[in-house]
């Protein structure tokens, strides 16, 4: 059995989230883990929609006699986490398991289900799902498949990447084929997907998400796919029919087959190897399926709705600008124009929600895309761009993500800037979040703040520097050399494997790491006690749809739309 059966989400159902806060069903998300001095560290969601005085009681209970000891005299107000020491050296408790209930005044809610209690491992607070081998995931995408209300994990194995590009030393012979594996929470194999040879072993010829978009629910699995075995002599796949697929998430059966954007019109093979899929609030109340074709040259995008009937159709030859040859390695959903519907920021260019260039920039397709809250001292989102092509200057900027106007940059030259970089608040002294990009041969960094001062030059942890909220202050902290801690300052732990996704859904709001390592996936939690709360993350639309892009393509950590710490806070 799995180690992370010990764990599950405990529920507490609450009415369907607005569209405009997308989430899945609603539930508490308690987590219960035994630290290495025997104390529990106990952790649970806050809801948007719940009333500012909302507060919480904690309740331990101990099988078998099952009787439930409230542990809170007063309710907890100020956070969502709770450390029971009474527990510590006891061995009677250790089967415990842990609920919660919202107090409103005087009035009291539903106890949540119980969560059983997880012994953290040595050297570290982290959940396992243990595979059926020791491949390591590529991938890994989350989402409720069942509809129990707990996120599942969807993994595409193995690790192993072809690149379209023709050069020597980038594309290779395939050497398999990619498996899409689902994973229930509880660590029991739902389902695999083979992709086939018409699927070459390379993250751009293998996208997919995972999302409900029709709304019952239980999310679906959205792919590319083939049929038989095109591949030329040499490998490569270059002819053969090419579809979008949807897979049920709680069986694995493929439902529905469109067609997929055709290779008609694009110069060479590494142009049209290259695609990409999304999800985005097109109408501002539902999710649609954004699929794209094409990153350096001619751009394809196609636009389902819910029912999978498409909205629009979009070539980035049909714009008198240049659109072309401005894709970026991943995909952004955001309401860019406040006008309460998606766009797509699909590199250093925007398509309107109803399908129609907003904007670009011209500068050529960016390695580091981010959209978001970045500067919480003006209105409206921002981008941090780095531009991989060669440029004069500008390379390095951060544009209005309304209009593309340019707030500030470095107006030095630039030659390959590469990977994707980082945004986050890592400094208190400087308001909003920092800004981090550096060049592929290491010769330039550059560390702004949010207003455009570049306060560092050196390398803080590589092209691509992971951060996420980890301890009680508003800061993130950043993953460097397998360590976790402030930039700077104090590490709080060790995280071991590939990191595949980060994402609040589980506990408070502080944020996941989800690893890959050979024969698993391991899901890092802190269980540093917060001395503040806010509402769950995933219940913030940009960074929902952000959360769904990180299976495909570039991982970009997600980026919320409000700031999560406003000013003086």
């Amino acid at each position: 059995m799995s180690t992370f059966m010990c764990i599950v989400c405990a529920c507490l159902g609450a009415a369907d989230a607005p569209a405009s806060r997308p989430a899945g069903k609603l539930h508490r998300g308690v987590i219960a883990i035994r630290n290495a001095d025997g104390a529990v560290y106990v952790g649970w969601r806050l809801l948007a929609d719940e009333p500012q005085d909302v507060a919480f009681h904690v309740y331990r209970m101990v099988p078998p006699e099952r009787k439930l000891e409230q542990l809170t005299s007063q309710p907890i107000r100020d956070c969502t986490n709770y450390v029971d020491r009474s527990v510590a050296g006891d061995p009677q408790t250790r089967p415990a398991h842990y609920l919660i209930k919202a107090v409103t005044g005087t009035r009291a809610g539903e106890l949540s289900e119980a969560a059983p209690v997880t012994d953290a491992p040595a050297g570290g607070s982290y959940l396992r799902i243990r595979l059926e081998g020791d491949y390591a995931p590529q991938k890994v995408a989350i989402g409720d498949l069942d509809g129990d209300g707990r996120y599942d994990y969807v993994i595409k194995q193995p690790n192993f990447n072809v690149d379209p590009y023709e050069a020597p030393g980038y594309w290779k012979k395939s050497q398999d084929t990619y498996k899409i594996e689902a994973w229930r929470s509880d660590g029991r194999l739902l389902w695999r997907h083979d992709m086939g040879w018409s699927i070459e072993e390379g993250i751009w010829y293998s996208p997919y998400v995972v999302y409900d978009l029709d709304g019952d629910g239980r999310a679906e699995v959205y792919t590319k796919a083939g049929e038989g075995d095109p591949r030329d002599p040499d490998g490569r796949v270059t002819s053969g029919p090419e579809w979008l697929i949807r897979i049920d998430g709680s069986t694995g059966r493929i439902t529905a087959r469109l067609p997929w954007p055709d290779r008609t019109g694009f110069e060479k093979y590494n142009y049209y190897s290259r695609n990409l899929l999304g999800i985005a609030y097109l109408d501002g109340r539902r999710p649609h399926l954004i699929v794209e074709r094409g990153t350096y040259g001619l751009i394809k995008v196609v636009a389902y709705d819910p029912e999978l009937r498409p909205v629009w159709q979009w070539q980035s030859t049909a714009e008198r600008e240049r659109y072309s040859g401005q894709g970026m390695h991943g995909m952004h959903a955001a309401d860019v124009d406040a006008d309460g519907r998606d766009e797509i920021v699909y590199g250093a260019a925007v398509l309107d929600d109803n399908g129609h260039g907003l904007w670009t920039l011209g500068t050529g397709y960016p390695d580091v895309c981010y959209v978001g809250e970045i500067d919480p001292t003006r209105p409206g989102l921002e981008i941090f761009f780095g531009i991989e092509p060669r440029q004069r200057s500008g390379g390095v900027r951060l544009v209005e993500a309304r209009t593309g106007r340019t707030l500030w940059q470095f107006d030095g030259p630039t030659r390959h800037v590469h990977g994707q970089g980082m945004v986050a608040d890592i400094l208190s002294e400087h308001p909003g979040q920092e800004c981090y990009a550096g060049e592929k041969d290491g010769s330039q960094y550059w560390l702004y703040t949010a207003l455009g001062r570049r306060i560092g030059d050196t390398d803080i942890g590589g092209l691509v520097p992971r951060a996420a909220w980890w301890d009680k202050d508003p800061q993130k902290e950043i993953v460097r050399n397998g360590l976790i801690g402030d930039f700077g300052g104090k590490t709080y732990g060790r995280i071991e494997g590939t990191i595949t996704t980060i994402a609040d859904f589980l506990g408070d709001w502080r944020e996941e790491i989800i690893t890959s390592l050979p024969g698993e996936i391991r899901i890092y939690c802190t269980t540093i006690p917060a001395t503040a709360r806010r509402p769950w993350l995933m219940q913030d639309r940009l960074y929902r749809t952000d959360v769904a892009a990180a299976s495909m393509g570039y991982f970009y950590p997600p980026q919320l739309g409000t700031a999560l710490f406003p000013q003086g806070q």
